[in-house]
């Protein structure tokens, strides 16, 4: 079967590419890293929403891009959640960090063992997922930006908005533990 590139797909692999120059400006020692890296999260958080909807509505969806999608989101996650925590070096961001980019691996390691015997439907992107999602996305923005805004305290919002997202990374792999394992106890 042949990979195929389409604009879904080439938007995708932009996310990816977003990835090292992310990293790149990270490590910048200029006053505003923390304003660009912030920048380029966002896009890439666009470019997540944009390359599903132009997939279902040009009817583009593949399964390279299937793939693929997910893979991005992954990598994006949690290189930003190592990166954040090698800079602010803190037992209070590493734990729900580290719970985060363990759900990921787990998740995903479920998910393709569960398409091995024929059960991938059973784990499905939930609600309380895309949930956990937008908390998370949220939270890692906030930490990119970290600095104080309005007299709001960015950081420390980002962190409360993390570990919401934590616990709702568990409670996600909880239920997708348990209807895996009603799956498999059927079979």
């Amino acid at each position: 079967m042949a990979i195929e590139f389409n604009l879904p797909t080439n938007i995708t692999l932009l996310r990816i590419a977003l990835i090292p120059l992310l990293t790149v400006v990270f490590y910048l020692p200029w006053q505003y890293a923390n304003v660009a890296c912030t920048l380029i999260f966002i896009v890439a958080g666009i470019t997540d929403w944009l390359d599903g909807y132009l997939a279902r509505k040009m009817n583009m969806e593949t399964p390279f891009g299937a793939f693929l999608d997910p893979v991005a989101d992954k990598l994006m996650v949690a290189m930003v959640l190592v990166l954040l925590v090698q800079q602010q070096g803190s037992p209070g961001l590493a734990i729900p960090a580290a719970v985060i980019i363990g759900r990921e691996i787990t998740i995903a390691s479920l998910r393709e063992w569960m398409a091995e015997i024929g059960q991938r439907a059973t784990v499905n992107v939930s609600q309380l997922a895309k949930w956990k999602t937008a908390f998370q996305m949220v939270s890692i923005g906030l930490l990119l930006y970290r600095d104080d805004l309005f007299g709001i305290p960015v950081n420390s919002l980002g962190y409360g908005l993390l570990y919401i997202a934590a616990l709702l990374t568990l409670w996600s792999m909880v239920n997708y533990l348990k209807a895996a394992l009603i799956a498999i106890a059927k079979t």
